[in-house]
């Protein structure tokens, strides 16, 4: 199929290129070999699995090594139509049209949906003391590639702003690729905004333990480049409730590069020329049976949509979810989609941590396993019943 620009494209139109985008297109011609399919993406339209970026440059894995198909591969093979390089500008969504704009053409164009599957993703958040043009992030392949080139060049010291699973899953792949990294939360322990203290406080002891230095209850207030050509990453103690309690200022650490793992936000623009409901934080709102918004006709799915006030970024739903937006949209009967909280996994080699069900750092945290090889905990709810549960163990080492 055509990979260009097209006025008269209609049927379904799915917004991103990412791991959501391409199951939907999967699952829609898995049911339906012929029903038109235009996928626009700001990026290729590579194919390849995102949750890899956070274990691959201990594996020397390139990017040509994690690209799974390339865009035009992956449309030709799924026989669709692929808008690389294009960015939808407006959605009008009474009229069911696009508006959008490309790198290959001056002019903008505009193309007509039938069905509309938002799956654009969420991007990086940035505060202020983390400059874009100074601080990576590890979200998407192409940056990747880039930090890749620059961290191959030997040796280097890298901060790490930001120790949730992401940010704790790139300072073991770094360290291990034989990098010095600095690991800094504004949280006591790594994961602190998932789970309780007395779990966080193994994760810590296990990655400093390798040799990671990790920065707890610390807030970076700004990065610089300066004259010798190294990043000055200025911190502080988060400050004190307490009026008579001065904040220490911390000599800046010196570092090569700063990688930001400070969260996801889903950007406003779409969500609001469709008029669809959503929060910056958690997603656009969808029906929790049909992943149908609040517009005629537009659906979303992955890391831009949220089912009851909860985001939805995990890699593990999206089949199902991708399953049923095409039986939805193909008018196929379907039980609807029932969201089950996905089994979590830290990829560090260090400590196996793993959740299942609905974590939170607080509540009503009960022991049921606590020796030096493991730990396990059960969240109960108000009426007694486990709402989600912990296991921590020790890595098992292999017998010579």
């Amino acid at each position: 199929m055509s990979t260009e620009n097209s006025n008269t494209q209609s049927g379904i139109v799915i917004i991103g290129a990412g791991l959501a985008g391409w199951h939907v297109i999967d699952a829609i011609r898995s049911k339906d070999k012929n029903i038109p399919i235009t996928l626009v993406t700001a990026d290729n339209g590579d194919r390849y699995h995102k949750p890899m970026l956070t274990m691959a440059i201990s594996q020397n894995k390139r990017v040509a090594d994690l690209v799974r198909a390339t865009g035009i591969e992956a449309a030709e093979a799924a026989q669709i139509t692929l808008l690389a390089h294009t960015q939808v500008s407006d959605i009008d969504a009474v009229n069911q049209k696009l508006q959008l704009t490309s790198s290959a053409q001056s002019d903008a164009t505009a193309i007509d949906y039938e069905k509309l599957v938002l799956a654009m993703g969420a991007h990086p958040i940035f505060p202020k003391s983390l400059p874009e043009d100074l601080v990576w992030h590890v979200n998407h392949i192409e940056r990747f590639g880039q930090l890749q080139e620059q961290l191959a060049t030997g040796s280097q010291h890298v901060a790490i702003v930001g120790a949730g699973m992401v940010g704790t899953e790139i300072a073991e792949d770094l360290l291990k690729a034989g990098h010095k990294i600095t690991l800094i939360d504004l949280n006591d322990a790594p994961l602190s905004q998932m789970l309780p203290p007395q779990a966080t406080a193994r994760i810590t002891k296990a990655i400093e333990s390798q040799g990671i230095e990790f920065l707890g209850g610390y807030q970076v207030t700004g990065v610089t480049r300066n004259s010798d050509d190294k990043l000055h990453v200025s911190y502080e103690p988060i400050a004190s409730t307490s009026e008579n309690t001065a904040v220490k200022h911390l000599e800046p650490l010196i570092v090569d590069h700063v990688i930001a793992s400070t969260g996801l936000l889903v950007d406003d623009k779409l969500p609001t020329a469709a008029g669809v409901e959503f929060d910056r934080r958690t997603g656009i709102v969808v029906d929790a049976l049909t992943l149908r918004t609040h517009a005629a006709n537009i659906y979303a799915i992955g890391d831009c949509m949220s089912i009851n006030g909860v985001a939805c970024r995990y890699v593990a739903p999206l089949r199902a979810q991708a399953a049923t937006i095409a039986d939805d949209i193909l008018e196929n009967e379907h039980d609807g989609y029932v969201h089950k909280p996905p089994m979590i996994r830290l990829k560090n080699k260090a400590i196996s941590v793993m959740v299942i069900g609905v974590p939170q750092p607080s509540g009503n945290w009960q022991v049921k396993t606590d020796s030096a090889d493991e730990l396990v905990m059960n969240l109960l709810d108000d009426k007694e019943v486990v709402s989600a549960t912990v296991t921590i163990k020790a890595p098992t080492i292999a017998k010579a």
